[in-house]
């Protein structure tokens, strides 16, 4: 039958489903085959052939057509995965039966009273075709049958694996296969690489494609504080009820860490061949991300008579969480972060010929992963810090972090990639490692400079805080922690960094960027401490920024002398309704970009953005430590805080769709960006909720921690200033010279105890990470756009 007919046929079927007045039995045969026996369809065609108006017009209008449907879909496949598909034809089947459940479930989830359906046991209606499966069998709910019959079909032989038979008559029988044999890929627990098969892995992508689409339940639940909510698809998939669970997931991490875009090195081979591999493991990524989606807690779906005994009251536990949290063989650490480091830079390989390597897409999906692998793997964290090969994920990030600066619509990807820096910061061994120095030059759009990797780290911040969007302002207390958690480690800041840094410290120190929030006084608390670290523990290598602190020490003594009468307060916030601006733009020696580089742009108008919640404030998304003289780290008892004491007695002002909320109810952390926005416009027409006050002013100014460097100007000044009268000296690198060799032994204050702040996982931060996810897996499937146009609760999709 020639494709046009089959199609032809294949749209009859869909019309007289919505047009049927009588419900349609489920044993008549004839007319359910039409669905998918003979047809040639792919799934772009399935989805045009299959408009969302009238799936919904089923469901409202002959809801048990619709029930059958899904039924005798998912029964195909479950015979499917009985038999093995030995024939071309029900390989066919199998394929046709997934790319309409893939259309359709979207269309369940969406509408609340069908989100049940496929955890109930099938009804009468759908009996009379069953008898030849088992009873148990017949028990499950029609969600399990689906997910075991998608796991055994993803180890199909012939079908999305090579055959292992022998003899030509030897059939391999399903229920017997160890799948841990047919591996789809060498890499973690597994040695031998099989042969590429692009129908293999074509037929997998449409398999995974499937599965995601039923892990998308997630989709259509509203945010919400309560973290217990499970995904009933996630939370069965990943039981032990499923055989196949470790070698799949062995399987889809594996096809993603080897993967290779460049393939065997040829320029242009992109363009010759469609490379199957990449949508297999965008999709392998995808499954991945949404079933570590760990939170302890139960499921909201009733009990299913099948696995109710081992329900135990702790919840189920996840299998996918637990193998990833017990790999620890050292070369299947070094396999996992090569790939991910290959995979995050391939963006950013430049070539003498532009176009000739592929570029990946999938990178906001492999951060998660990443960030999954740290935080379910403490022994993954430290082989990640133990050698320099975290600086390969290190400069992907800060590249991304640069280059998505100005586009709101890439907000998601900025916090992503600054949750890891702040969770690397933690560990000693990360400053450790920054001060190795940087020398491959990717084309970022930042002041050329000679350093380390530190300074790469501290002129990119510098960057995104003076010249990113408005949105990213709730992000500067976590950029600002994360550079005074590797402070103490910084061997020698070059001068670049040093001026980027004083830069920063010049422009949140002026009265009107104190006094206009009340919050702000904490981003100078996090810079003074920043340097007092660098002085008290690497006075030595730091002469640069010993000279960028006498060159600007008006600075500090202005912050010493800061008014705090009523009058001086009500003339700066005059000041600041001349210059809105969050930061003063002037920076400092601005110089030639790097070569090659492309300046960050905006997103295009009419890009598709997904909401956010928002993130919690920094005191609730740290801890503090404090680091003892040998090295351990000890928990420090929340009160004592000199800079957080006092931000919890009012509500932060802030235009952002991830608010710090430090002094809000926690179920604020929850608003949706319009949500936010609704309440930005409310308060601004009502008169300012907060207003700054000469004992609030006076409440964190008596604790700036400025005595280190007030010492440290009282002393070196004079000397700076006699050795320029005595020899006449104009010259930086002179004074640099002695500044070198000067030492303050003796002179500072005992050095302070090192306080780091540690990332530590709450509620807040688990949410949004559900929304950020989600967001990333809908906007990036438009081909085909498996849940454009349906009703998604989870985050509100805007048009730039």
């Amino acid at each position: 039958m020639g494709s046009t007919d089959s199609k032809l046929n294949f749209r009859k079927a869909v019309i007289q489903l919505t047009t049927k007045t009588q419900p349609v039995e489920a044993t008549d045969d004839a007319f359910w085959d039409q669905f998918w026996a003979d047809t040639t369809t792919t799934v772009q065609d399935v989805f045009a052939l299959v408009p969302a108006a009238e799936i919904r017009a089923v469901r409202e209008e002959s809801p048990s057509n619709l029930a059958t449907l899904c039924y005798k879909a998912v029964e195909k496949l479950v015979q499917g995965a009985e038999s093995g598909c030995p024939t071309e034809r029900e390989k066919q089947v199998i394929l046709n039966c997934t790319r309409i459940l893939t259309r359709i479930l979207p269309y369940i989830f969406e509408d609340q009273d069908w989100r049940g359906f496929f955890w109930s046991t099938v009804p009468g209606a759908g009996r009379a075709g069953t008898d030849e499966l088992d009873d148990d069998d017949g028990a499950r709910p029609l969600a399990e049958s689906l997910l075991l019959a998608v796991a055994d079909l993803l180890f199909c032989p012939d079908f999305t694996v090579h055959s292992h038979k022998r003899g030509p008559d030897s059939v391999e029988s399903m229920q017997s296969i160890d799948s841990c044999e047919y591996i789809w890929e060498a890499g973690v627990g597994f040695a031998q690489s099989p042969p590429l098969n692009y129908i293999h892995d074509l037929n997998r992508t449409e398999l995974l494609r499937l599965l995601l689409t039923c892990f998308s339940e997630a989709m259509y639940l509203p945010p919400s504080p309560d973290n217990n909510v499970l995904n009933p698809w996630v939370t069965f998939f990943c039981s032990t009820e499923n055989r196949h669970a470790l070698p799949l997931f062995t399987s889809l991490l594996n096809v993603v860490c080897a993967y290779d875009p460049v393939g065997y090195g040829i320029p242009y081979n992109h363009l010759l061949f469609s490379d199957y591999r990449e949508q297999l493991v965008e999709q392998a990524v995808q499954i991945l991300i949404v079933t570590l989606e760990h939170d302890g807690g139960v499921s909201h779906r009733p009990v299913s008579p099948s696995s109710m005994e081992e329900q135990e009251s702790t919840g189920p536990e996840n299998l996918f969480v637990n193998y990833l949290s017990r790999i620890h063989r050292e070369e299947d650490f070094d396999f996992v972060l090569k790939g991910l480091a290959r995979l995050l830079t391939n963006p950013l390989t430049q070539t003498y010929l532009p176009n000739s390597t592929k570029k990946i897409q999938f990178h906001q999906e492999l951060l998660v992963l990443f960030w999954k692998l740290c935080d379910f793997n403490k022994k993954f964290l430290f082989f990640v810090l133990k050698s320099s090969d975290v600086l390969d994920i290190l400069v992907p990030i800060l590249y991304y972090l640069n280059d998505a600066r100005a586009d709101q619509s890439r907000v998601g990807l900025m916090h992503i990639g600054v949750f890891i820096l702040l969770l690397l910061s933690g560990e000693r061994n990360f400053g450790v490692r920054l001060n190795k120095p940087y020398s491959v030059h990717v084309p970022m759009d930042i002041p050329v400079f000679t350093g380390t990797h530190a300074d790469l780290l501290i002129v990119v911040f510098h960057k995104i805080i003076t010249t990113g969007h408005q949105r990213l302002q709730p992000l500067f207390d976590c950029l600002l922690t994360i550079v005074v958690n590797v402070s103490p480690y910084l061997k020698s800041l070059s001068m670049v960094a040093a001026n980027k840094l004083l830069h920063l410290l010049e422009a949140f120190s002026t009265s009107w960027f104190l006094f206009s929030a009340v919050q702000n006084h904490h981003l100078v608390f996090f810079l003074l401490e920043a340097f007092n670290n660098i002085i008290q523990y690497q006075f030595d290598g730091n002469c640069n920024l010993v000279y960028a602190i006498i060159r600007k020490r008006n600075v500090f003594h202005q912050l010493a002398n800061l008014p705090s009468d009523p009058a001086s307060i009500q003339k700066a916030l005059q000041r600041k309704r001349k210059s809105p601006d969050v930061i003063s733009r002037t920076s400092s020696q601005e110089t030639v970009s790097m070569e090659g580089s492309h300046p960050a742009v905006p997103a295009e108008p009419g890009t598709l953005k997904t909401s956010l919640v928002a993130i919690p404030a920094i005191d609730k998304l740290t801890e503090k430590s404090q680091v003892s003289e040998d090295g351990t780290m000890v928990s420090v008892p929340k009160t004592d805080s000199p800079h957080t004491a006092h931000t919890d007695q009012s509500a932060v002002a802030g235009t952002s769709d991830t608010e710090s909320n430090s002094g809000r109810d926690s179920e604020d952390v929850f608003y949706t960006e319009a949500e936010m926005e609704r309440r930005r416009l409310s308060s601004a027409s009502s008169t300012s909720f907060w207003v700054p006050t000469p004992d609030w002013v006076h409440s964190w100014k008596c604790k700036l921690p400025l005595q280190t460097i007030m010492r440290l100007l009282q002393v070196l000044v004079p000397q700076v200033e006699k050795i320029c009268i005595d020899k006449g000296l104009t010259d930086e690198s002179e004074i640099l010279k002695f500044l070198q060799h000067g030492t303050l032994v003796g002179l500072l204050p005992v050095p302070h105890p090192i306080l780091i702040r540690k990332y530590q996982a709450n509620a807040g931060t688990a949410m949004w990470f559900r929304t950020y996810m989600w967001g990333v897996v809908y906007l990036r499937n438009v081909d085909p756009p498996i849940w454009y146009d349906t009703d998604v609760r989870l985050f509100e999709i805007q048009r730039m």
